[in-house]
C-alpha cells in the first residue's frame, strides 16, 4: 500500500474546511488541489489545467477555473493577482509575502517577521476593509539575472 505524500496530508488536512464551505473532494477537486501544491510556484489556471491535461485527469479548463475561483473564495487556497499578470493562485494560506520577478512573472514565497509586524493603515475613510496584509516586493529572479549575465 502505497504511503501518503505530504500532497495527500495536505489534502486531508483540508477536508473539514471544504466540507464548512460545502464543498465534498470529489475526484476533480482533489486532482485539482493536488496539481497546485505540486508546484513550488504560484500557477495560472491555465498551467494546473496543463498539468492535469498530461495527467490524463479529465477536468475541464472550465472546471478548473471555476474550482481555483471558488477554492480563493472560500480561503481553502489563496489568490495572488499582480498587475499585468494572470492571477495567480497559492497554495499557501499562512501569513507570508512574495517576490514578483519583472521579467518572467515569477511569484516566490517569502517570511519575514518584520513584515509581518507591519502596522495595517486605518482605511476606513476610503471605505475599504483590509482582510490581509501581504507585501509584494518587485525586482529580479535568480534565473532571469542569470540568463541576462549570459547574454
Amino acid at each position: 500500500m502505497r504511503q501518503p505524500s505530504r500532497c495527500d496530508e495536505r489534502i486531508e488536512a483540508l477536508r473539514p474546511l471544504l466540507r464548512d464551505h460545502g464543498f465534498a473532494l470529489t475526484p476533480q477537486r482533489r486532482a485539482i488541489l493536488r496539481a497546485l501544491l505540486d508546484f513550488d510556484e504560484h500557477p495560472t489556471a491555465d498551467r494546473v489545467h496543463a498539468v492535469l491535461r498530461r495527467r490524463r485527469a479529465g477536468v475541464s479548463r472550465a472546471t478548473v477555473f471555476r474550482t481555483l475561483d471558488a477554492f480563493s473564495r472560500a480561503g481553502v487556497i489563496a489568490k495572488a493577482s499582480h498587475h499585468g499578470m494572470a492571477a495567480r493562485y497559492d497554495g499557501r494560506t499562512d501569513a507570508h509575502h512574495h517576490l514578483v520577478c519583472t521579467l518572467c512573472d515569477r511569484v516566490i514565497d517569502f517570511s519575514d517577521a518584520r513584515l509581518d509586524a507591519l502596522p495595517v493603515p486605518d482605511t476606513r475613510r476610503l471605505g475599504f476593509a483590509v482582510s490581509d496584509l501581504q507585501v509584494h516586493l518587485r525586482g529580479t529572479c535568480k534565473q532571469c539575472r542569470e540568463q541576462e549575465e549570459k547574454a
